[in-house]
């Protein structure tokens, strides 16, 4: 059994003696201390990238089963669904409903389960409703209700999220927590895109396609089973290198009993708040931007455009958690909700009114700002969650002392509960801004995200940002 002795950074004397073995990959982690900055060096950033990377693949192509729909939806009626426009904008919704149902529970499963199993497991679990897709895709006599059945199933694929950065945060020392959440969450975003922007093309290729053709109204083959079927090997790879190549880090199991003492703490729920306008939106946005494309604009190609709102966002994602980690993510945070409702804003202007016609690429680059805008309130919000209960618990506390240990600890998991659970309020939106594109006016919708976005920006300035704050952040 191999070992390394760390130095006090107090006496700077011999502190602990780790065994390296159970830092190979594949190995349950017993001892864990991020914030030591020679254990850091060491042995835990190198442990740390390596689970981060493994995270990001599983977490983008659990996005794709997430956001398959949200194309999948535009293509429907071209090969003889007899779907209406309202019943399609629902079936991009329904993922967002089950989506943010399972991420309350995956959020507490993750760290239970540890990070290498749940997220192996939760990866290959997602073949079953691609499988399902791609069968029912080929007849277009499929009912509505198995519709229905197969997106909620999609929705399973969003709940990843919650155990991934759940769990990747506790990998972490505070100071990076904000740019290692940023890439887990930005690049594992970028699935959003990626489904998006392959998906027009992959459906046109009858070399991978298992299964028949169907046909649009003037003779074009076209093979919508690919969008589905292109990814279960991927998803069968990738659950491997989970399983064989992260650690479960035993110092962030925690039962659920302990986990929920988040539902008595205020800023968890103020937290979720801003996170909603933040991540919900960016969810929402990319699901309903293809059908709002194609039913608002439609001289112009979703296959196009569709994908670059999402990548935007996703992008930025990875840069406001590196911004707020020098700036602070309160400032940030305002940052990005000012510039969502100018941006949106933007959109309504130039959206169609009565004779006038609107601007399409005027709505279109608004649209992208607001995306941006988002993706860096998406990075600063989670830079701001550990920021908060690290300052809130070891306030008034000595370092080095077991009452310092002890609150640290306690801080950590209520941020990577806190994290998790604020993810699966925001993925609501995923449902509820397709949803209500599919139920009200365009328009009107637009003005209440507005609204929205000045109830963040106070909430935000009051308890985080301004001099005297309650827990600035």
């Amino acid at each position: 059994m191999s070992s390394v002795v760390q130095e006090d950074r107090r006496t700077g004397g011999p502190s602990a003696s780790y065994d390296t073995e159970q830092y190979r990959p594949g190995r349950p982690i017993t001892d864990w201390e991020p914030e030591n900055e020679l254990f850091w060096k060491s042995i835990g950033r190198k442990v740390a990238h390596r689970n981060l990377w493994i995270a990001v693949p599983a977490l983008l192509v659990a996005f794709v089963v997430w956001q398959v729909w949200s194309v999948t939806a535009t293509n429907l009626k071209d090969v003889g669904f007899g779907f209406s426009t309202s019943q399609l904008f629902w079936l991009t919704a329904i993922p967002g409903l089950t989506g943010g149902t399972a991420r309350i529970f995956y959020t507490f499963l993750g760290p239970m389960v540890g990070q290498r199993r749940f997220t192996a497991l939760s990866t290959v679990v997602l073949i079953v409703p691609l499988i399902w897709l791609g069968v029912a895709i080929q007849d277009p006599t499929t009912p509505y209700a198995v519709m229905v059945a197969i997106a909620a199933l999609c929705g399973i694929g969003g709940a990843n999220f919650a155990s991934s950065l759940a769990n990747i945060g506790f990998f972490f020392p505070k100071a990076r927590k904000g740019s290692a959440t940023g890439i887990n969450g930005g690049l594992g975003n970028l699935g959003v895109s990626v489904v998006q922007l392959l998906t027009p093309i992959v459906i046109t290729w009858s070399t991978i396609a298992i299964g028949s053709a169907q046909h649009k109204a003037d003779g074009t083959p076209v093979y919508l089973q690919n969008a589905a079927f292109l990814w279960v090997p991927v998803l069968l790879v990738l659950a491997a290198v989970a399983w064989f190549g992260q650690n479960d880090l035993k110092v962030a199991s925690t039962p659920f009993k302990q986990q929920k003492i988040i539902f008595k703490r205020k800023h968890n729920w103020l937290m979720t708040w801003l996170y909603v306008g933040t991540f919900g939106s960016f969810i929402g946005f990319a699901a309903a931007l293809p059908m709002l494309i194609k039913t608002t604009f439609p001289d112009y190609s979703v296959a196009t455009y569709a994908w670059m709102g999402p990548a935007v966002g996703a992008l930025a994602r990875w840069g406001g958690g590196w911004i707020a980690d020098k700036w602070g993510g309160a400032r940030v945070t305002i940052l990005s909700f000012v510039g969502m409702a100018a941006s949106i804003v933007g959109v309504i202007t130039f959206l169609p009114s009565g004779s006038d016609a609107g601007s399409f690429y005027g709505f279109f680059f608004c649209f992208l700002a607001a995306f941006f805008f988002s993706g860096i309130g998406n990075g600063s919000t989670f830079r701001q969650i550990p920021v908060i209960f690290r300052g809130t618990h070891l306030k008034g506390l000595e370092e080095g002392t077991p009452e310092y240990a002890r609150a640290l600890k306690q801080a950590e998991m209520e941020s990577g509960a806190v994290t998790g659970f604020t993810s699966a309020i925001a993925a609501y939106g995923f449902f509820f801004i397709p949803a209500l594109f599919g139920s009200v006016a365009v328009t009107s919708a637009m003005w209440g995200f507005v609204a929205f976005y000045v109830s963040c920006m106070v909430v935000t300035w009051w308890f985080y940002a301004r001099r005297n704050a309650e827990a600035p952040s």
